[in-house]
């Protein structure tokens, strides 16, 4: 019979940094103290990127300001991040793992799918010899979710960790998926979690025993969806070969609240930087554009548009973006800012137009632009509205340049 295990690295950021700190000779583990990685250790600016275990035990949270957890843990010990080292942490496990299986599909950097045949005490002894290995040989461990779909391979993996292997085979949904709180299912978010909890249904398993028809009346095919897989209900496979790329995507949490439009303007040209320079980089232009705000709470907003002109011009993706915003703005605190583009053709097939002859010049000057920052560093130039403001010029990194394959639809 075929299996699926989902690998996901225990804190991965903070974990990588450990193990590369401890090969280099540093005196401590930083996993056994209070430490996170993020931002800036001296100016204490940027966020949570992943914490220790002890760090959790002072409600540290993932995703707020660093100085807000300092607050929370004065003795808390921040580590910058590195980004290229993180990407080479990630590879040698997929390598790794290779001698397990060769159907290895990538979920995020530090996630991966792969599928093998046996029986349940097959794949568990191999399960326990990936868990072994990565330890031994890699420094840093992972948990590892079985199951006979993705979707539950990847909920059981995030049962109690760190270092842990967990089933979530179909006659055990009842037992171990049912009594969770409905947000911890895949694809429920915060705002799916209010609509659910308002009609009293708080758990996964109210959400699987309520009417395919009745969910499907309220939510549509969203609600068909997370109701299936409520039900363990998901039938994607390993998906080895990279697709077309058709999208892509930047986005940034901020410190703090963004009040003023200045601000939260000058995120979107930043944004907007890093997104233009890896379209051009992939020699596509786009010709939908999308931006998503979330505010202080993180409720979202989203808007899009179709423009007449595929572009990959940094300076019309902004102006097109920065309307966008002003369109959805709710008049509230913004804490996370993200911009899309789609629908992309191939520089070979733009059509031209009289109505946008200045984009030529424009795209000159981008491609000038991107030759100097790939050859001396994307500092080399820079907007001088970024200068003393505290906003990076550029936001987008190593680790948003790496489109994974994600399971097949949603999934």
């Amino acid at each position: 019979m075929k299996y699926y295990f989902h690998i996901d690295v225990n804190s991965a950021y903070l974990s990588w940094q450990a193990a590369y700190m401890l090969s280099q000779g540093y005196p401590q583990d930083i996993r056994k103290f209070p430490s996170v990685i993020g931002g800036d250790q001296r100016k204490r600016k940027g966020i949570v990127l992943a914490k220790s275990i002890p760090a959790k035990k002072y409600n540290i949270q993932t995703g707020e300001s660093l100085h807000e957890a300092k607050r929370k843990c004065p003795v808390l010990q921040i580590f910058p991040p590195n980004y290229q080292l993180y990407m080479q942490a990630s590879q040698a496990m997929v390598d790794l793992l290779y001698h397990y299986s060769p159907n290895i599909q990538r979920f995020s950097i530090d996630e991966v799918f792969l599928d093998l045949y046996g029986d349940v005490k097959e794949v568990l002894n191999i399960a326990e010899n990936i868990l072994w290995d990565i330890e031994s040989k890699l420094g840093f461990t992972v948990n590892i979710g079985i199951s006979e779909n993705k979707l539950l391979a990847k909920m059981a993996s995030d049962f109690k960790k760190p270092n842990q292997i967990h089933t979530l085979f179909k006659d055990e949904i009842s037992k171990k998926m049912w009594p969770l709180p409905v947000e911890k299912l895949f694809m429920v978010g915060s705002r799916t979690k209010r609509k659910l909890n308002s009609r009293g249904i708080r758990s996964i398993g109210d959400l699987a025993n309520l009417s395919g028809d009745y969910i499907y009346d309220w939510l549509k095919k969203p609600g068909l969806t997370i109701w299936n897989y409520a039900n363990g209900r998901e039938d994607s496979t390993i998906t080895i070969d990279r697709a077309p790329v058709k999208s892509l995507g930047n986005s940034t949490t901020t410190p703090y609240d963004i009040t003023t439009t200045r601000e939260a303007e000058m995120f979107l040209l930043a944004i907007s930087e890093k997104l233009a320079m890896r379209l051009r980089s992939i020699h596509k232009r786009a010709q939908v554009i999308s931006v998503r705000i979330s505010d202080h709470e993180f409720i979202s907003y989203r808007k899009e548009q179709k423009i007449p002109i595929a572009t990959h011009n940094t300076n019309r993706i902004y102006q097109i973006a920065r309307q966008l915003f002003h369109e959805i703005f709710p008049h509230k605190p913004i804490r996370r800012f993200s911009i899309g583009v789609s629908s992309f053709i191939c520089d070979e097939q733009l059509q031209l137009s009289f109505f946008h002859q200045d984009d030529a010049d424009f795209e000159k000057l981008d491609l000038k632009i991107d030759q100097l920052r790939n050859e001396y560093g994307h500092r080399i130039l820079q907007r001088s509205i970024f200068l003393h403001s505290g906003i990076a010029p550029i936001i987008g990194g190593v680790l948003e340049e790496e489109e994974y394959l994600l399971m097949t639809s949603v999934l």
